[in-house]
């Protein structure tokens, strides 16, 4: 994540620059000097800045392991370090030139005060940066507090639910069917294991898979009431591409609830699945029933996907969103989430 983009970087040497240059008036004799002066002070702090920046960044690594404390004071004393060496660079030029007569005293005097500025100026924008850290962190524990707390709310809400049906089930395939019985509770396992593993993000395929699962057990309670039709990428695209964990799974769950559970008639559900210009689309088309009277404004309310759509932003961003549209034929759900291609 970018701390500051570079016109802020820009702005702050700029200023930083002008700053500094209005302290050492006292000792111009004119604007010309002033100008030469503020123009030295903007080389010399973009070559301050700059090389010292990629230099942390090329430290990361081993930043990464070290405590906070040491992290600054390491960050602190290589921006003094890089304040002196360009300090040095400009005035030789500036000497070179004919801009600046050398007197050995207030060289150093100014390079001293230079350092030190470079130095206190640096840990108080630690300390800013520390604390906005320490802020966000606290917001990312909260929200993922609360999707959590929504995970668990969808399993309060639909596990007694499916739980009932898939036992009772079992218990009738026990009997009459025990083959069938054994698959379902494969079915039924691996379902169970991926529910309990939290919000996280897995494999477009996994996601498939667990959809399989539970299609499967439904199916075995739905009896010809269910037709399902993918429309998937190819492999070697689909091996890419990465989803939250139960989204799609729980969007179809709740069709099933209010749609194929309320009628007798054959439901079809398409589900069509595109990766392009990095953005991937589940569109679900679902065809309602033409002879059970399904109220519209009620599948409306029901057809609401808050929470799983709040899971897909926390993993893929504010972009993210589900959407589902209820006509007197049909419910068009789109699942719609940014996936950037590595491979492109």
């Amino acid at each position: 994540m970018e701390i500051m983009r570079p016109w802020q970087w820009l702005t702050y040497i700029f200023f930083w620059s002008l700053f500094l240059t209005v302290i050492e008036r006292h000792g111009l004799s004119g604007w010309s000097d002033f100008i030469i002066k503020f123009f030295s002070r903007v080389i010399q702090n973009a070559l301050t800045v700059i090389p010292a920046l990629y230099l942390v960044d090329y430290l990361r690594p081993v930043f990464k392991n070290a405590s906070i404390p040491s992290v600054s004071l390491r960050i602190v004393m290589l921006m003094m370090f890089s304040a002196t060496v360009s300090m040095v660079l400009v005035v030789l030029v500036m000497i070179n030139l004919g801009w600046m007569e050398y007197n050995r005293q207030a060289f150093v005097i100014n390079l001293m005060f230079n350092t030190v500025l470079t130095g206190g100026f640096t840990a108080v924008f630690l300390l800013y940066f520390l604390r906005s850290h320490r802020e966000l962190n606290a917001l990312k524990l909260s929200f993922e507090y609360k999707l959590t707390a929504q995970n668990d709310l969808i399993k309060a809400r639909t596990a007694p639910h499916f739980f009932f049906n898939t036992i009772n089930t079992l218990v009738s395939l026990i009997e009459s069917n025990p083959p069938k019985a054994a698959d379902l509770l494969q079915h039924v396992s691996a379902l169970f294991r991926a529910s309990f593993s939290g919000t996280r993000e897995i494999s477009f395929e996994e996601e498939v898979d667990l959809c399989e699962h539970y299609l499967a057990i439904e199916s075995s309670r739905l009896a010809d009431k269910l037709e399902v039709n993918w429309t998937l990428p190819e492999e070697d695209i689909m091996y890419d591409m990465v989803i939250t964990a139960l989204t799609l799974q729980s969007v179809l769950e709740k069709i099933l609830l209010n749609v194929v559970e309320m009628t007798t008639e054959t439901i079809c559900i398409n589900i069509e699945v595109t990766w392009e210009q990095h953005r991937v689309k589940i569109m679900i088309d679902v065809a309602l029933p033409k002879k059970t009277l399904i109220i519209n404004h009620d599948l409306r309310q029901h057809m609401n996907f808050y929470i799983q759509a709040d899971r897909l932003r926390a993993h893929f961003g504010q972009s993210a969103d589900i959407q589902s549209s209820v006509a007197s034929t049909q419910i068009i759900t789109i699942i719609d989430y940014p996936l950037q291609d590595v491979g492109l």
